[in-house]
């Protein structure tokens, strides 16, 4: 195993030569295979920042105070120290310069900024906007960073930067939201680097996790016996399964090296991405967030290679641990010196090992050590404008590809039907073959917030948020035509009758209602063919009724009627003129009570009558009492049914109409989108006027 591993970094250190001493050639076609793997416009290589104009900036921007000047020469000197000490090591990242050609002090371009906007607050809000808002560029080498650092004010103006400018503006906002963040220089796999998320599953497919509630006034259930026999076996059992680790092992060192022969420069690339601390903010658990993406990634993530140095607005590490196993051993303990090399020492103690030939200049360099603190920052308060935080989208539109989905995002109002993000799932890893798209919308007056599209069903659903005319929560659909299939869910508390659903097909139509004073949840209604064979006409308003072959209702149970006079069913056969009931059974009943009214009306020269006979009503009720045999009883019940019947009829026509009634508000909503617009938003309502 020893001899495997030695030959493994044998040829890990040929391979990472070999990277390092090709041309310039390979470095240029590296730098393209980034471009070509991220999903940003192909016009980002082109952008030339030595073409900005930098005669507007500030004067901080092109010159060095007296104390920046000091902590560049105490950042030299601790390079000094620090390559003395480590000579294998790569430099650090300290002093770039900026934009004006001027350099300047890692931390001291940090710019803690609070912005006025409650998305900001929170550090998933603030990587979602760095993520939008700017545009990714690839570093020139990707073994290298880069050999400049520009201020966040001048990235957020121009809307691009790579990983470092990215990490910059992103822990300026942290800190400046309280949390205790850190940027963080090191190295990530080639995904990482070049934002190839076509092997991640979508984030937005992705379960929440249940969080288990554990409580202290739980039962503790006590252990379960065990056997000694039992554990002897078990321990020759790992006896046996070491041999099998050991295999495994071997197999992990192949797949590396494969990793390897896939990308000849994995471990050597460099990315930034911002570290945070627990503590602060109420953070349980420190975590990396990846500037690109904003999302956040356990410190154990296989993803991330290893940490050259972290900084923030105050301070600047270097750490002094192990990466072979990537960042899962490290800790992030910044107070222990073993681990990490502080730049500017809290505990007066800069670097043991220095040459003896400068001791003298290191004594009297140390006092002001002592007593030095980081300037404050260069840069000008970071300002981002409602327009700007609207539209966070460079060119109003950005695009993910992720495995076997693609997401894409705009910003609000830049689709006239108020679409601000799309997600499609492909059923190939090649996204050719669509299977559903899934849309989210904002500030429709409609009220429209979400549409899920089945391609393989054809099914249409629409979702809601409430305040619609109808008060529709949801709407599920082939067409927008009359009985082709419409199912129909509503904000039931808002509504008179407790609707909350309606399922409606061209023969019948089922509605469920719930929390109703009567009991009642279900109602199902069955249509007949129309006369002549008719169908719906060209106009809505042209349509003629079906006929109501029966109508089937279910009611709950009401505990203060007895079981024999409370119906659990009632079917009202309207071809047939019959009525039939079934009622809700005791606890110790095994059999229901029915009653059935068949043809109870019939006509003379009088007109119409109600006659009871043995015929016309028949009854098993073996647990009711002797008040329910009596025929002036079934005949007033018979009567209360008709009655019922008639107002069930206008009911369901009612239905009927609302039904209409909403397809056709939904069709003009859907041909004339409506977008609101803020009160507070002056601009686009002056626009919306014009």
């Amino acid at each position: 195993m020893e001899a495997l591993e030695e030959k493994e970094e044998a040829e890990q250190t040929a391979e990472d030569l070999s990277s390092l001493d090709t041309s310039d050639s390979l470095q240029n076609v590296e730098t393209n295979l980034s471009v070509d793997q991220v999903s940003v416009p192909s016009d980002v290589p082109g952008f030339d920042w030595s073409s900005i104009d930098t005669s507007h900036l500030p004067d901080q921007y092109k010159t060095n105070t007296w104390m920046e000047k000091q902590l560049l020469l105490i950042a030299d000197h601790f390079l000094q120290q620090y390559t003395h000490v480590c000579p294998d090591r790569k430099p650090l990242f300290l002093h770039p310069v900026n934009e004006c050609g001027v350099e300047k002090f890692v931390s001291t371009t940090l710019r803690p900024t609070l912005l006025p906007y409650p998305e900001l607050y929170n550090w998933s809000g603030c990587a979602s906007f760095v993520s939008n808002y700017l545009t990714r560029e690839p570093l020139k080498c990707p073994i290298t960073p880069p050999s400049s650092l520009y201020s966040p004010t001048t990235i957020l103006k121009y809307q691009r930067g790579n990983c470092f400018d990215f990490t910059v503006l992103l822990c300026s906002l942290l800190i400046g939201a309280g949390y205790d963040a850190y940027c963080v220089h090191g190295y990530a796999t080639l995904e990482i680097c070049t934002l190839d998320q076509t092997k991640e599953p979508c984030p937005l497919l992705r379960k929440p996790e249940e969080v288990k509630k554990s409580s202290k006034y739980r039962v503790k259930i006590p252990p379960e016996p065990y056997s000694k026999f039992e554990l002897q076996q078990k321990a020759k059992k790992k006896e046996e399964i070491g041999g099998v680790q050991k295999k495994e092992e071997v197999e992990e060192v192949v797949t590396e090296l494969e990793e390897a022969k896939r990308d000849p420069l994995r471990g050597l690339r460099v990315h930034a991405w911002v570290l945070v601390l627990s503590g602060k903010r109420e953070v349980p658990e420190t975590f990396f967030i990846n500037p690109f993406t904003g999302n956040s990634h356990s410190t154990t993530d296989e993803c991330f290679l290893g940490i050259e140095s972290i900084w923030n607005d105050r301070n600047y590490w270097v750490n002094m641990q192990d990466c072979r196993n990537g960042c899962k051993d490290l800790s992030f303990d910044l107070s222990d010196g073993i681990c990490w090399e502080i730049m500017l020492p809290q505990n007066n103690k800069l670097l043991e090992e220095f040459p003896e030939k400068d001791k003298d200049d290191m004594k009297e360099k140390e006092e002001t050590d002592k007593s030095f603190e980081m300037p404050v920052s260069w840069v000008d308060r970071i300002n981002i404008s409602c327009r700007e935080f609207e539209n966070q989208y460079s060119q109003g539109k950005k695009e993910f590809l992720y495995m076997k989905a693609k997401v894409e995002k705009w910003a609000p109002y830049m689709n006239g039907n108020g679409l601000v993000e799309r997600l499609t799932i492909y059923a190939d890893f090649d996204c050719t073959e669509v299977v559903e798209v899934t849309e989210w919308f904002k500030n429709r007056e409609d009220m429209l917030e979400m549409r899920e599209v089945n391609k393989q069903t054809e099914l249409i659903t629409d979702y809601f948020s409430p305040g619609h005319l109808h008060l529709l929560k949801a709407h599920t659909y082939r067409s927008l035509e009359p009985e082709t299939g419409h199912t129909m869910e509503f904000y039931h508390k808002a509504r008179d009758d407790d609707l909350q659903k309606r399922v409606e097909s061209a023969t019948e139509m089922t509605e469920y209602f719930v929390g109703r004073d009567d009991f009642l949840h279900i109602r199902h209604v069955e249509f007949g063919k129309r006369e002549n064979g008719m169908n719906v006409a060209g106009t809505r308003t042209d349509v003629k009724l079906r006929p109501i072959v029966q109508i089937k209702e279910y009611f709950h149970r009401n505990p203060e009627k007895p079981a024999d006079e409370d119906v659990e069913e009632r079917i009202f056969m309207i071809t047939d003129d019959s009525i039939w009931l079934t009622y809700h059974l005791e606890a110790h009943d095994t059999i229901a009570s029915k009653v059935a009214f068949l043809r109870a009306i019939q006509r003379d020269r009088k007109g119409e009558e109600i006659f009871l006979t043995r015929d016309t009503c028949i009854k098993y009720q073996p647990w009711s009492s002797e008040k329910h045999k009596n025929v002036l009883y079934q005949y007033k019940l018979l009567e209360k049914l008709r009655k019922e019947q008639k107002e069930l009829k206008r009911q369901v026509r009612e239905s009927e109409a609302e039904v209409l009634d909403i397809l056709k508000i939904r069709g003009d909503e859907e041909a004339n989108v409506q977008l609101s617009f803020s009160i507070y938003n002056t601009a686009r309502r002056e626009q919306r006027q014009e």
